[in-house]
């Protein structure tokens, strides 16, 4: 007797202890558990130390609080017949005041909002063209984030963001497009050397006018300053010798700076070999159209 009561004294600590452990259970932060009671939603369980009653209250799942992305790709045609696809991030979480709806109402929720991003992308980019998909992104990612969030109320989840993160369309209109854009630089690139040419050619016309200018007045005033210094020479010489006529003295100094420089010359030890025309008659026209020079600028005068 003494054997039997101690194996049911076991028995019985065995199942008190079994029925004890049984009935408390932890949930962790940012979760809830949904606990049952024969199949039947009872309550929802906070994080932390909860209690249940053994093989009556069963805890049917926990659900996660925190925010979850779900990373989808949509494949459509714009209005301009190109085929884009476009990745997007849902970020969604379940809402606490509707946790019941959420674990119960839906029975695979990636599945639910991929479905109804999809209607909201084909309502929105079939309307519109390439380069307006690519300027409305975020635009696109608002009007999702508006209708998936009213439509995903009802089953206890919260959108909290959508991000269209790429437009990406068919790879052969991509290469058209960089082809386009690099035409469009290139002509940019072409125009601009072309003003720079001209600008350069330009101020080369300008440049070559100006010198050219210069140096027509560097000449005039040069022969200007020989004819007044001649002039000088030939009223000094006057002065000195009376009766003495402009031409004898014009003559007088042409042969002199004559046979100067013929000395000059050939006192050089670089001078070649010159043809020159000795006679009296070259120096006489020379000085004829030296006087005539001197007359010419002594009347510009008045």
């Amino acid at each position: 007797m003494d054997i039997v009561f101690v194996v049911l004294l076991a028995v019985v600590a065995i199942v008190l202890l079994t029925f004890v452990l049984g009935s408390f259970f932890t949930v962790s932060t940012a979760e809830v558990a949904v606990v049952t009671r024969f199949g039947k939603f009872l309550r929802v369980a906070e994080p932390g130390l909860n209690w249940k009653v053994p093989y009556i209250d069963t805890v049917a799942g926990i659900v996660s609080l925190r925010v979850n992305q779900i990373n989808l790709t949509m494949e459509t045609k714009t209005k301009d017949n190109v085929f884009v696809t476009i990745p997007l991030s849902v970020q969604n979480r379940v809402r606490p005041e509707k946790v019941v709806d959420a674990f119960y109402k839906l029975s695979s929720p990636a599945q639910q909002i991929q479905s109804y991003v999809e209607q909201v992308i084909l309502g929105h980019v079939p309307g519109m063209t390439l380069d307006e998909v690519f300027a409305s992104q975020s635009s696109i990612a608002l009007a999702v984030k508006k209708e998936l969030d009213a439509d995903m109320a009802e089953f206890g989840y919260e959108i909290v963001n959508v991000l269209v993160t790429d437009i990406v369309p068919d790879a052969k209109v991509k290469s058209a497009m960089n082809d386009i854009n690099a035409a469009q630089r290139e002509q940019v690139a072409a125009n601009a050397r072309g003003e720079a040419e001209k600008i350069l050619v330009v101020k080369k016309a300008e440049a070559e006018a100006e010198s050219k200018a210069l140096q027509g007045q560097g000449i005039a005033n040069q022969r200007k300053a020989i004819i007044e210094g001649l002039q000088t020479s030939v009223e000094q010489f006057q002065k000195a010798v009376e009766g003495a006529t402009a031409k004898e003295v014009m003559q007088l100094v042409l042969v002199t700076q004559y046979f100067d420089t013929l000395k000059s010359i050939g006192e050089s030890d670089k001078t070649n070999t010159l043809f020159l025309s000795h006679s009296p008659g070259a120096v006489k026209e020379v000085s004829d159209q030296i006087l005539e020079s001197m007359l010419v600028a002594e009347r510009s005068k008045y």
